[in-house]
Parts: structure tokens; sequence; C-alpha cells
């Protein structure tokens, strides 16, 4: 019989052994890639270490926690919603 699982949560204190070997590791990655090449990179390593946390819970936290004190370029109004959108077309 398996332990009941305890919910896991983001753990932010600082666990890096060398955080500028890390952080230049990270920026030879990019190194010679133009913006949208660097994007990509970015979003599949996001996707291949989420995979690798594999907690939902956890990756909320990690969004909320990026996301906070970020202002988005600008709030979009109701009839921008894709919502409203595909109402719309449906409509018609």
């Amino acid at each position: 019989m398996t332990a009941p699982r305890t919910p896991a949560h983001l753990l932010t204190e600082p666990r890096l052994a060398d955080p500028d070997a890390f952080y230049e590791a990270l920026i030879d990655m990019h190194r010679d890639l133009s913006a949208e090449a660097s994007e990509l990179v970015n979003a599949k390593l996001i996707l291949l270490l989420a995979n690798h946390i594999g907690d939902a819970d956890v990756l909320h936290e990690a969004f909320a926690l990026a996301r906070q004190d970020v202002e988005p370029a600008s709030a979009p109004s109701p009839q921008d919603s894709p919502a409203v959108e595909n109402k719309t077309h449906q409509e018609t």
C-alpha cells in the first residue's frame, strides 16, 4: 500500500548549486538565435520542465508567481474576448 501523497508546493528558496553557471548556460542556449527562435526555445524549455515537475498545483503556483506584479500590455475590451467573437460568428 502506498502512503497518501502530501500536496507539493512550489519551492522558491535558492536551490541551484552554482546559479552563475546556470545563468551562463541559459544565455548560451539563446546565443545566435533570432528573437522568434529564442521564444521557441523558451517555450520548449518551459514544457520540458513542466513535464518534469508533473504536478498541476505546483505549476499553477508558478504561473501565479511569475505573473505577479506584471501588467498586461493592454486590457482587452469585452468585444475582443474569443467567447464573444465565437458567439458573434455563430449567430451569422
